[in-house]
């Protein structure tokens, strides 16, 4: 295969050298000839030796690497992914008669850079976020059958909000592989759940949080807990099924939380500990009382660009000091940041100041981040977004 050559400036194929996956606009010195956004690329160092082959899209990031290797960019290549992806999360212990969810693939994590794929018992759902993925999203859908051993029998793409939008791709959401069969229950460490992958957020549920959901559980005992920002209740029936006394989940979607009472109705039916609101977290944040001692919060990413980082930050800060001065003494908070802008330093800053602000005593009893079938590329820092903390608060 012959590509398209995009030499760089000299110097600028350092970081590349340490196989980071991103090569920015600034970096290049100049075109063989003009790429289309999502054409595979040739890249060359300013001595004309090839450095990695990779996807080609307008903006900061203008190339994404697929390979440091010059190989062909095939069906091959594509499954081949496919399968080493698959195959970690099933030497993990992933894939099991109690959980039938999980993340198959995680963009740069899985060195398939602007593509993710949830997996719901027998549907995946692809997400592309590059113009390359889109052009490559038929051959990627028959490669996850086959690399599933037809485990998977149904793939739903769902980018159109994903896409750059300058790129005018006109994608549309559907089935590429199979069809809505009304069967949308999945399994995730034996709690069943309803997936609305067609209206839903993001791919229909928050992978990310299994492991942490699994966390909450052990504290739940005889606790009243608050799910705050619930979605679709996550959080909550993992506290049921830990023996919490009462369990509230406040969402401000409607929609989100009659999605939630369905899951708690499939998990405990007719159960009175768990009653649901559609509100706004801060409104109800001020009106309720000290009732609870477990209270999670798991906000929407507050910041997704470096320029609105302060603002998100005195959000994390406000946010946090509500639960503060509301929890009762000896209670647990379970809070988030999905922020990839965010850093570690800077949440656990702004928890820091709600704390202080408080004037609780306030100890960090557990630390928590992003599961196994979420991983970091050891050259991608980027690729670590989720960041928790577990307060033990007096």
């Amino acid at each position: 295969m012959k590509f398209i050559k995009i030499q760089l400036k000299p110097g600028k194929e350092d970081s590349l050298k340490r196989f980071h996956p991103w090569i920015f606009s600034g970096a290049i010195a100049r075109f063989e000839a003009q790429p289309e956004e999502g054409d595979v690329v040739e890249v060359i160092d300013s001595n004309n030796k090839f450095i990695a082959l990779g996807h080609y899209q307008i903006g900061s990031i203008a190339v994404r690497v697929l390979t440091f290797e010059n190989e062909p960019i095939d069906f091959d290549f594509w499954k081949k992914r496919l399968e080493v992806a698959f195959g970690m999360r099933e030497s993990l212990g992933l894939i099991t008669e109690n959980n039938n969810t999980y993340r198959l693939v995680h963009g740069e994590g899985d060195y398939l850079p602007g593509l993710i794929v949830d997996v719901y018992h027998d549907t995946a759902v692809m997400q592309a976020h590059t113009p390359g993925m889109h052009y490559v999203r038929d051959i990627l859908a028959k490669a996850l059958v086959e690399v599933s051993g037809a485990k998977i029998k149904n793939v739903y793409y769902k980018s159109e909000t994903t896409l750059p939008y300058k790129a005018d791709l006109g994608a549309e959401n559907g089935y590429l592989i199979g069809e809505y069969n009304n069967s949308d229950i999945a399994l995730e460490n034996g709690l069943k759940f309803h997936v609305d992958w067609l209206r839903g957020q993001k791919t229909g549920f928050f992978v990310d949080q299994r492991e942490n959901r699994s966390i909450v559980e052990k504290f739940s005992n005889g606790r009243s807990v608050l799910n705050m920002f619930c979605y679709t209740g996550g959080f909550s029936f993992y506290a049921m099924r830990g023996g919490a006394k009462l369990v509230h989940s406040v969402d401000s979607s409607a929609k989100a939380i009659d999605l939630t009472k369905k899951n708690v109705e499939l998990n405990f039916p007719g159960d009175e500990r768990h009653q649901a609101f559609a509100e706004d977290a801060f409104k109800y944040l001020d009106r309720m009382g000290d009732q609870y001692d477990l209270i999670i919060l798991d906000p929407p990413a507050f910041a997704k660009h470096k320029n609105v980082l302060r603002n998100a930050l005195q959000g994390y800060r406000k946010l946090n000091a509500k639960a503060f001065e509301k929890i009762k003494p000896g209670g647990v908070l379970f809070t988030f940041s999905c922020s990839q802008v965010v850093s570690k330093e800077n949440f656990r800053l702004a928890v820091f100041s709600a704390a202080a602000q408080s004037g609780r005593r306030v100890r960090i009893i557990h630390q928590m981040t992003q599961p196994l079938d979420h991983p970091i590329n050891i050259y991608h820092p980027e690729g670590e977004y989720l960041k928790g903390l577990v307060l033990y608060v007096e």
